[in-house]
């Protein structure tokens, strides 16, 4: 089906339908250069999409950059940088700095109180 009757059995204008797919939140269109056609599995992913919305409580552009935080690297270290400057993530610990703490905890364990 094209996007006028996809748009109305979603509820949803052609338009939100255009901005929707500008932002990535449909699937590929299946063959390049051909005009957009609606089917079941498309209408039901774009539908899930609208639902993710409502409960997560977020934008539809919210929602396609938290897609790109899932599938492009460079974006998600980006962010996890942001996270670790503000806060809201703990830094991770470096192999070395575990290696470090773990030989200081077996050298007072090792001069603790001797027995005899």
């Amino acid at each position: 089906m094209r996007i006028t009757e996809a748009a109305k059995r979603l509820g949803m204008s052609p338009r939100m339908l255009r901005y929707r797919e500008a932002l990535g939140l449909l699937p590929p269109v299946r063959e390049q250069g051909a005009h957009r056609r609606f089917g079941p599995d498309d209408l039901s992913a774009v539908a899930h999409g609208v639902e993710l919305e409502k409960r997560l409580d977020v934008s539809p552009a919210e929602l396609a950059f938290a897609l790109r935080v899932l599938t492009e690297p460079a974006v998600a270290a980006a962010v996890r940088d942001l996270g670790v400057r503000i806060g809201r993530i703990q830094a991770p610990r470096r192999a070395l700095d575990f290696e470090k703490e773990k030989a200081l905890r077996l050298l007072r364990s090792a001069d603790g109180p001797s027995r005899g």
